[in-house]
């Protein structure tokens, strides 16, 4: 979790991608694309280029360079900008790409305007005086000026191939799939070949209460193609296309904040410039073009339509910059359009959405155009619910949602589709039976799951078979998972592990059954014996089945010997009362000693006088997690995250040692606390913030005082100290800080020479204060001396993210306690993810 890796953990969507991108279909009667440069050959971005007496149009890019389609034939395109003699163009056949268009200079213009092409002034600006009354208007147009509303939305999602090459077609990868071909097209827009690959539609009723601020999406019919029961595709699909508001400061989307030429802070990122009055669709407005002042930044380009008396946005379209610092996204384009309704009241009827993922960002680069179409019709308004209306339902799955027939869509559909769109359901549908793309399929799947599927049960996950540390030396470990349904009301889970060099065997079992899918109200239990390191999480968890990075990492820094052998069964109830409140009653036995005793001990001294070295410990404990804003997939025993680390966590945790349970030693009471929230701060990037605190009350041994969790590994462990050792600080009582903040490239990107390398900056400071009783540090025999951080031991750190756009590296400096024996003064810790 040390940064927003926004993960594609699905495997049916990754299968797609891992045999298309491996190695779209447009119709339109009128295709023109070239180049605009000035008299001096020198390119013109953010030029216009229209169809004459209509609002079709796009913007040249960085580079100059246009591509304009549309489905209706016209003979002719403007191109026009402000500094320059507007000039038209006779198209001479419906297709032309290499149109090489030169502007003249307007003198007169330049004289007539204060406005400029390049950067443009702040004062005596027109389309500045334009955009404050847009502010000003902002809360009299849309929604907002109503109690309450509702309104039908229909959405549609489609993914197509594209780039497609001979060498693709006759390549091995596609020998016996190469029907699929017959689906594609080549638009001459770009020159390259389409092929569509998925489509999903919905149809759904939106509720709203601007009093309460409660808002409620009640979906009533969704289907895809091929895939059409699968929720955790359908739900990753559409987070990816979040919802926008353009009057907001800052659009969200790929996980990334752009700043919005709408918002307030438009007016410091971009140029702004009043290029046309006219009447649109009956109403008067003022067309104004903008365009970033720096490369780099999370910006677009384009232009919007606004009332010249009401001051909303009639028609908007934005265009991300090419040097926008987003992985795996090459381009991506927004369209939106809103109606007037009762002469001034606005509302947004379509917004357009397509972006082009490549692993590349070079224009011959192959890759996937992901396109939203969303339709917005029969607004109704003051129609009062009762706030228990908008609760979110803990099971909302609805089977018939999935399974409405072809009558019902005909009907419903607020846009028909296509007969290119209505082929991506046949194509995929007979894909599916393929057996070579489902061999391929299992690849994604194990790539995605982590799992291999062999009928019912899943052999993994894989990415746990090696190890290693000081006391088993390479580790290997094998396992499993039954798996009928992803939404299995029951499931069984173990594994076993072998150490090469302690020659033991380790297991762990577990098992789980979805007694009400209501409440949620799930049993569990399980068993282990292992290795683990005690000293990586300050948290108690009784899962079973997982173990620390710090105990099993392939390479380490210094000795990580101090390791405990553990035996612990659980038992545990949990039910979740309101969606993504959790709470869960459990009890557990563990009996806990050193696995390494020729160089680690958890001596302590007993009621009796006697020193022993194992502990044997019977507990109960209450705890509640609390998740707003999480997304989930599924209803059965396991659910899927949709939006990974993007929403906050408030866990509470109380337990109750029992002496004399099953010969338990210890009395003792535990409280813990953290909480974590991710916060964008605007444009400048995201800050992950942490908060944990515990106290122990009663007299315990080391195994189970709080060990501030350190790290001597070579990998980012969230929740640990980059340079503190394991068990360098013992507590009862603590109080811990993290801060994580990445500014997303926004320091870098104005660095020429480190523009191009799309590079992010990192901060981190973390921080501990904790004492420990006198009675606590009395009993210790252990071959360790208690110390806590009562003078609060902190760290900061340093680091560079999107290192070949999976790498990051962090260098983390001790800020006190230098003096102590062995003590880390610097540390050098990485992590792989895939993220935007």
């Amino acid at each position: 979790m040390t940064d927003n890796y926004y993960l594609f953990n699905l495997k049916s969507f990754l299968a797609i991608f891992t045999v298309l991108l491996c190695s779209f279909t447009l119709t339109a009667q009128t295709k023109v694309g070239g180049v605009v440069y000035d008299t001096d050959g020198v390119t013109v971005p953010f030029a216009n280029v229209i169809f004459p007496g209509t609002y079709e149009g796009t913007i040249t890019n960085d580079d100059g360079r246009f591509y304009l389609q549309s489905d209706e034939s016209y003979n002719q395109i403007e191109i026009s900008f402000v500094g320059y003699k507007t000039k038209i163009i006779d198209l001479e056949s419906s297709v032309k790409l290499d149109f090489n268009i030169t502007l003249e200079s307007d003198e007169a213009q330049l004289n007539a305007v204060v406005v400029y092409s390049g950067k443009t002034s702040k004062k005596n600006n027109p389309a500045l005086d334009i955009l404050r009354k847009i502010w000003e208007n902002r809360r009299k147009n849309g929604l907002s000026q109503f109690k309450q509303y509702q309104y039908e939305k229909y959405e549609k999602l489609e993914f197509d191939l594209n780039t497609i090459d001979s060498a693709m077609i006759n390549s091995n990868l596609f020998k016996g799939m190469e029907f699929v071909f017959d689906y594609a097209d080549t638009s001459a827009v770009s020159g390259k070949t389409y092929l569509p690959i998925f489509i999903n539609e919905s149809l759904s009723t939106v509720y709203g209460d601007n009093l309460l601020n409660k808002e409620k999406e009640n979906v009533k019919a969704n289907k895809n193609s091929g895939f059409s029961n699968n929720q955790t595709l359908i739900a990753l699909v559409k987070d990816l296309y979040t919802d926008i508001d353009i009057y907001d400061r800052h659009l969200k989307f790929f996980d990334k904040s752009f700043v919005s030429p709408i918002g307030r802070a438009g007016i410091d990122t971009y140029n702004y410039v009043l290029r046309d009055t006219a009447n649109v669709d009956g109403v008067r407005a003022f067309n104004i073009v903008y365009y970033p002042r720096r490369k780099g930044e999370l910006t677009f380009k384009g232009d919007f339509w606004v009332a010249d008396s009401t001051f909303a946005i009639k028609e908007i379209n934005l265009q991300a910059t090419k040097s926008a610092n987003v992985n795996w996204v090459k381009d991506i384009y927004i369209e939106q359009e809103y109606d007037v309704l009762g002469d001034s009241l606005f509302l947004i009827t379509r917004d357009y959405f397509q972006s082009d993922f490549s692993f590349r960002k070079k224009e011959e680069a192959k890759g996937v155009y992901g396109k939203r179409t969303t339709l917005f019709d029969k607004y109704q308004f003051d129609i009062a619910k009762k706030e228990d209306f908008y609760r979110r339902r803990v099971n909302d799955y609805d089977p018939e949602t999935y399974n409405r027939s072809e009558a019902y869509w005909d009907e419903n559909r607020l846009e028909k589709l296509n007969k290119d769109e209505k082929q991506i359901y046949t194509m995929l549908d007979t894909l599916r039976q393929n057996k070579k793309f489902n061999r391929l399929y299992n690849i994604g799947s194990i790539l995605a799951s982590g799992y291999y599927e062999v009928d019912n049960f899943d052999i993994g996950p894989v990415f746990s078979i090696f190890g290693f540390n000081d006391v088993e030396g390479l580790r290997l470990r094998g396992g499993g998972r039954t798996y009928f349904t992803a939404n299995d009301p029951w499931r069984l889970e173990g594994y076993l592990a072998y150490g090469f060099r302690d020659d033991q065997v380790k297991y762990g079992i577990s098992g789980k059954y979805l007694l009400d899918k209501r409440s949620r109200l799930t049993v569990q239990a399980g068993n282990r014996r292992d290795i683990e390191q005690l000293a990586a999480s300050l948290t108690n968890t009784n899962d079973v089945l997982g173990r620390s990075l710090a105990s099993s990492a392939l390479i380490s820094t210094g000795n990580n010997g101090r390791l405990s052998s553990i035996n612990l069964s659980t038992v545990s109830l949990s039910f979740e009362p309101l969606y993504n409140l959790e709470f869960r009653l459990g009890g557990s036995y563990r009996t806990i000693k050193t696995a390494n005793p020729d160089f680690f001990s958890l001596d302590y001294l007993d009621d009796n006088g006697m020193i022993n070295g194992q502990v044997n410990q019977s507990d109960i404990g209450l705890s509640m997690t609390y998740t707003p804003g999480r997304k989930t997939s599924n209803y059965g025993v396991d659910r899927t995250i949709i939006n990974s680390f993007q929403y906050p966590i408030l866990y509470a945790n109380y337990t109750r040692g029992l002496e004399g349970v099953l010969n338990s030693d210890f009395n003792y009471d535990k409280m813990q606390f953290y909480y974590e929230h991710p916060l964008q701060i605007g444009g400048y990037g995201r800050l992950r913030a942490r908060v944990e605190a515990g106290k122990t009350f009663g007299t315990v041994p080391l195994a189970l005082l709080n060990v501030v969790p350190g790290n001597q590994t070579l990998f980012n462990i969230s929740g640990a100290f980059n340079t503190m050792n394991f068990y360098e600080f013992v507590t009862d009582e603590y109080v811990t800080l993290h801060l994580d903040h990445n500014f997303n490239g926004r320091i870098f990107s104005r660095i020429p020479r480190l523009q191009q390398l799309d590079l992010r900056e990192l901060v981190g400071f973390k921080a501990v204060y904790g004492t420990i009783s006198d009675d606590n540090i009395a009993i210790n025999r252990s071959s360790i001396d208690y110390r806590a951080p009562e003078d609060i031991y902190y760290e900061y750190s340093f680091g560079i993210g999107n290192i070949f756009r999976i790498l990051r590296i962090d260098a983390s400096f001790r800020g006190n306690y230098r003096e102590l024996p062995d003590a880390r003064t610097f540390a050098i810790t990485g992590s792989f993810g895939f993220s935007f």
